[in-house]
């Protein structure tokens, strides 16, 4: 009996056992959740269903839904619901076709918080030699930030992310 309760013992150790895959299945339960189903039985509920994978955001709704909607207007290079960065590509003003700007967006917190929300903005201008980086009003980024966290608490008030 108790080498039974050993080798029952050793296989469950077993399973806990790193192979280099783990990085993979942390990343594939961070981004879906179960919607239907408990820790013992994970495959549906009493009524017989298999529960469904459902996208789960990474970061904060509100923050997330408010980032798209203010830098609606430039186009997407990277969005990332789970680690809450997005990135648009370079997008020119139609009045300042030889000027060029790029905004990255990171959402730190799962909360609505002023510092939940970081932004980076690059600026490029085009002279004979092609395109070169420019300097850029530090006021852009917190104008953008705060123009963001705004969206956000309309959002959350309206009560739809």
């Amino acid at each position: 009996m108790r080498i039974l309760i050993l080798a029952a013992c050793a296989c469950v150790l077993a399973a806990c056992s790193s192979d280099g895959s783990s990085d993979m299945v942390a990343a594939s339960t961070a981004t879906t959740s179960t919607s239907t189903g408990s820790w013992f039985w994970p495959f549906g509920g009493d009524d017989g269903e298999t529960a469904v994978d459902m996208p789960q955001l990474g970061v904060n709704a509100y923050l997330w839904r408010a980032t798209l909607d203010t830098i609606n207007f430039m186009p997407l290079a990277s969005a990332d619901p789970v680690g809450g960065v997005v990135i648009s590509d370079w997008y020119a003003a139609p009045d300042k076709p030889d000027e060029h700007m790029k905004v990255t967006v990171y959402i730190l917190d799962r909360r609505l918080r002023a510092d939940a929300v970081k932004v980076s903005v690059f600026r490029q201008t085009r002279n004979a030699n092609g395109w070169t980086d420019a300097a850029v009003n530090p006021d852009t980024g917190i104008k953008l930030e705060n123009a963001i966290l705004a969206r956000a608490r309309e959002l959350r008030l309206a009560g739809n992310p």
